[in-house]
């Protein structure tokens, strides 16, 4: 697929990364290539790793130079020996293959879902942060991601199945308590982009903060093709270059039409939910989701329940205006359970 960063670099920088990326691929232990200013040279290793999410054994290098060259000397650092890299990609190209076979048939938008699905169901967020964690060898090989790590196998499975996608980066922010920059992706469904943050969605509504709720592993669509107004009201601005995503329409609860405008339509389908004993997920986007508005929204769910003597558990992605909710047997409460949730997991202090 579209070499997207690369594309972005002058003819200086093309030929740095285009050297770095033929010397790691022959695992090579040290690399000529043109003298570049180092900061310079951290972005593009950088940078060409968002590109080729399946270099996933080169993490990090040194190098030198002589003051009368112009050329220096990359020395890469990868994650295991020669041997055990060539294992390693067999194995890798095998599970993008296989994952990818069963796939190949369906519409962009149902094989970007089917990608965001295996990570919400097959991988669980590394809080240890393991080195193979970042790279494709963990939630493809290991079952265990973090943010960086996930970004990059949905890129490898888009670019398996055809689907048009980058690696989107945003910086940290020590004031908010957030310690790492964050990583998702940016894909090109119908001809738009969108913004698809699999690790955010993987990270919500689990059992920890659920306590024991029914389907508390149930799949988030809450980051699922997002627009750049919505994406940034809970992501840090990027500190990369990315293309614009403006259209709103294929945001999954909308494409579901579980997006309302309306609180007699929530109060309809409370009563539904209340009648069916079921986890129910939507989207308000009937304007601003004030304080006074979500109390609304609330009383109606609680009402709901009480009409069928049931108290309603709900949990709020409030930056998102996402509410889920369910009920259990009423044993007198006057006020429902409310959840906060936060989907920005491991990645804050």
């Amino acid at each position: 697929m579209e070499p997207f960063y690369y594309n972005k670099m002058n003819k200086l920088q093309q030929a740095v990364y285009h050297g770095m990326l033929q010397g790691i691929n022959a695992l090579e232990s040290e690399i000529q290539i043109p003298r570049i200013d180092g900061r310079e040279l951290y972005d593009i290793f950088f940078q060409m790793r968002l590109d080729h999410p399946e270099v996933f054994w080169a993490t990090g290098y040194q190098y030198r130079y002589y003051d009368n060259s112009s050329n220096l000397i990359l020395l890469p650092e990868y994650l295991f020996d020669k041997n055990k890299i060539r294992e390693h990609q067999k194995a890798m190209k095998a599970r993008v293959e296989k994952l990818a076979r069963a796939a190949k048939n369906l519409s962009e938008w149902e094989k970007e879902k089917y990608i965001h699905d295996f990570i919400c169901e097959n991988v669980t967020y590394d809080k240890l942060k393991k080195a193979y964690s970042h790279e494709i060898i963990g939630p493809l090989g290991h079952g265990v991601g973090v943010c960086e790590g996930i970004a990059k196998s949905v890129k490898i499975l888009c670019d398996a199945l055809g689907i048009w996608c980058i690696i989107a980066v945003c910086g940290n922010n020590p004031e908010k308590g957030i310690k790492y920059r964050h990583t998702w992706n940016i894909v090109k469904i119908g001809g738009k982009y969108y913004h698809l943050d699999a690790t955010f969605d993987n990270t919500l509504g689990n059992g920890e903060k659920m306590s024991d709720r029914q389907a508390s592993k149930e799949i988030r669509y809450d980051y699922f093709n997002l627009n750049d107004k919505s994406i940034f009201r809970d992501h840090e601005p990027l500190i990369a270059p990315a293309p614009k995503c403006e259209d709103g329409e294929h945001f999954y609860y909308k494409e579901k039409k579980l997006s309302f405008t309306k609180t007699e339509d929530v109060y309809k389908r409370a009563l539904q939910t209340a009648k069916k004993g079921r986890v129910f997920t939507f989207h308000w986007r009937g304007g601003y989701l004030t304080k006074a508005v979500l109390d609304e929204l609330l009383d109606l769910i609680q009402k709901a329940g009480k009409e069928k003597q049931k108290n309603a558990r709900i949990s709020l992605n409030w930056p998102q205006a996402v509410i889920r909710f369910d009920y259990v047997e009423d044993h007198g409460e006057a006020e429902p359970e409310v959840v906060v949730e936060e989907a920005n997991e491991g990645e804050k202090e």
